[in-house]
């Protein structure tokens, strides 16, 4: 709440250098503000009595959205990354996999590994479980496995995390 938006009979005052003046009655305490050319602010309505601040109340706004402006700036959002491999890939191909999910990983992101089973493959899992434990070891110095092997529908899927 600012300014006449605080209908408190009495307030406790802090003043806009940060000393507290004691309570007084809210309209004593936008006459302050008014002096100062400044704006009354409520900045615990919980307490008893309400604590106001005299302050420059746009100043303080555009203070607020730059330091949320800031963290947003230093926020480092993680993606998952997605990796296919097929139940009968060959081992040069499994490398090349590897190489790219090492990339990834140092990039910080997550990276999700799946194998595809088309047809009768499915009957084959025991193989893609193998192909995907041998990934894992191979990854094993950049990242860690953030989610076992777990088959969904007709696909096998592992997830990894960076290694911190």
């Amino acid at each position: 709440m600012i300014n006449e938006q605080v209908r408190d009979k009495e307030v406790r005052l802090i003043d806009d250098e940060g000393n507290q003046l004691g309570i007084v009655s809210s309209k004593e305490a936008q006459k302050l503000a008014d002096e100062r050319h400044l704006d009354l602010v409520k900045i615990a309505p919980n307490a008893k009595p309400p604590v106001c601040k005299i302050m420059d109340y746009g100043k303080y706004r555009f203070d607020q959205a730059k330091k949320e402006k800031e963290a947003k700036k230093k926020q480092k959002t993680v993606d998952v990354k997605e990796l296919r491999l097929s139940p009968s890939i060959d081992t040069h191909d499994v490398q090349v996999k590897v190489k790219k999910a090492i990339e990834f990983l140092k990039n910080g992101d997550k990276v999700k590994i799946s194998i595809r089973f088309r047809g009768r493959e499915i009957g084959h899992s025991k193989t893609a479980v193998a192909i995907l434990e041998s990934f894992a070891n191979d990854i094993s110095e950049f990242g860690v496995i953030d989610k076992a092997p777990k088959m969904e529908a007709r696909s096998l899927v592992m997830f990894l995390a960076p290694k911190v």
